[in-house]
């Protein structure tokens, strides 16, 4: 189904598209907020820059944007696959609890805060460029690797992982990560762990038509908790 989206406002638009009973193609698209928030079982592939919340509470949908995303994309996002074709702003993956979210350049500001793992659900992002300050903040469960392509230093703003207390955050570079939180201990990923990253850098590279293998061969390190985390039982069931 194909939708032109220039003289539809966001509430509009966003019907469409859920009423849509096949994958939707949407042009034109000019800033509308929340665009496949909440949707399963179909595909949106959107052409132009959608507004903040993009895919927010998404629940096993693929979204692909062919161009930038604005904030919060992502938002508390259940389940499904964004892939986004530019550059995301701030708040990427905003206390997502699944799903995975893919940005071929750079994202803003507080990339993937308050993520948290839930039963069998494990959040992923991926960033091919760099991420702004605040990257993985009270990260609580999932994964963030951040590709650092095109970067001259370190590919990330301060405060990495302040207050996180789970999951793990993967930074590809040859800098030296300095200035870490308390909260954070950074080691260099031996062959072992970049097993871990290794399905999301492939699918990363089947995306936007890049080798997998020559990334995985550089230098990554790898920040974990420095404490036992005392909320796990809010995000998990033994």
């Amino acid at each position: 189904m194909d939708l032109y989206a220039e003289n539809l406002d966001f509430q509009e638009l966003n019907r469409r598209i859920r009423d849509a009973e096949e994958d939707v193609r949407v042009t034109g698209c000019l800033g509308q907020r929340f665009l496949g928030a909440g949707i399963k079982g179909k595909r949106v592939y959107i052409q132009g820059t959608p507004g903040n919340g993009l895919g927010a509470y998404l629940d096993g949908g693929e979204i692909h944007v062919m161009g930038n995303a604005q904030d919060a994309v992502g938002d508390t996002m259940n389940g499904g696959r964004i892939v986004i074709h530019g550059n995301a702003g701030d708040a990427l993956g905003y206390a997502m609890r699944g799903g995975s979210i893919y940005v071929r350049d750079n994202a803003g500001y507080r990339t993937g805060i308050h993520m948290k793992e839930y039963r069998e659900h494990r959040p992923v992002i991926v960033v091919g460029g760099k991420a702004g300050s605040f990257l993985g903040e009270y990260l609580a469960g999932g994964l963030i690797v951040v590709l650092g392509m095109g970067a001259e230093d370190i590919p990330v703003g301060g405060f990495i992982g302040t207050g996180m207390h789970g999951g793990s955050i993967f930074i590809r570079t040859q800098g030296n990560l300095t200035g870490l939180p308390a909260q954070v201990t950074a080691e260099v990923a031996d062959g072992e762990m970049l097993e871990e990253i290794r399905p999301y850098v492939s699918e990363f590279c089947m995306h936007f038509g890049m080798d997998a293998d020559k990334l995985l061969k550089d230098r990554y390190y790898r920040l974990k908790a420095n404490a036992r985390n005392p909320y796990r039982q809010l995000y998990t069931t033994e």
